[in-house]
């Protein structure tokens, strides 16, 4: 299933509104940790699949990469990446991350930040990444937390006065699609375990490098006293893996 809720007008303007699509990499909880994981960028041919609003790929150009393709499903999210930028080594194609198709290892480097959990099979598009990449090409990504998909209302557990107890974790071994609210009702997603991650990319031919479950920066811990929250869950899961050289 490939829903596109971004180009929904009531949704988009929402997800307009959140701090992350205002103050772009620096506003996104994860950004410190997923940067940390990155390879060098010069001269490299980076795909970055989800790209929205296109940060990962104007952060590439700034660290010199040779070109960039941004792919996502939305319009509306690719209107305001085209308006951010007129460099001509950036290319945005619109279209579901399910349909990429390129040449065989045209790329060096694959960044995915947050799009996998709207995508039914993790296993096709990872033997489509580990095929599109250069012998030792790197690809880093970020997916909400199978702790954090598991049950369909992904949210917490309060009492009577609204305080947050706990982060209930319920049908974690059933895999499969999850219809929950955020931003709107009725968003898709698709929940996976941990293991069906990692082994998803070691069928596909992956070496995995580093596995994080980052929680927010300590600048961004000081500012909003809400983010001490995400210290009791974790709400992200960072992975990197590597093509092994020939």
């Amino acid at each position: 299933m490939k829903q596109n809720k971004y180009d929904d007008p009531t949704f988009f303007s929402a997800y307009s509104g959140m701090t992350r699509s205002i103050e772009g990499l620096e506003g996104a909880g994860e950004w410190h940790v997923l940067k940390s994981l990155l390879p060098e960028l010069k001269g490299k041919d980076v795909l970055d699949l989800g790209c929205g609003f296109g940060w990962h790929c104007l952060y590439a150009r700034e660290q010199q990469a040779n070109s960039v393709v941004g792919v996502d499903i939305s319009q509306k999210m690719l209107e305001k990446a085209r308006s951010q930028t007129n460099d001509s080594a950036i290319t945005y194609v619109q279209m579901p991350i399910e349909d990429i198709e390129f040449a065989h290892e045209q790329f060096d480097v694959v960044i995915s930040s947050l799009a996998f959990h709207y995508i039914e099979s993790f296993e096709d598009i990872g033997k489509k990444i580990f095929d599109y990449l250069k012998p030792g090409g790197s690809f880093i990504f970020s997916v909400e937390h199978p702790i954090f998909t598991s049950r369909n209302e992904q949210d917490w557990f309060l009492d009577e006065a609204g305080n947050r107890l706990h982060w209930p974790i319920d049908d974690y071994q059933s895999e499969g699609k999850r219809e929950t609210n955020f931003l709107a009702k009725g968003v898709i997603k698709y929940h996976r375990t941990i293991s069906t991650y990692f082994n998803d990319l070691i069928e596909a031919g992956f070496t995995l490098k580093a596995v994080k479950e980052p929680v927010p920066s300590d600048d961004m811990l000081n500012k909003d006293a809400m983010m001490k929250d995400e210290l009791r869950r974790p709400m992200f899961l960072i992975i990197s893996a590597e093509k092994q050289m020939k």
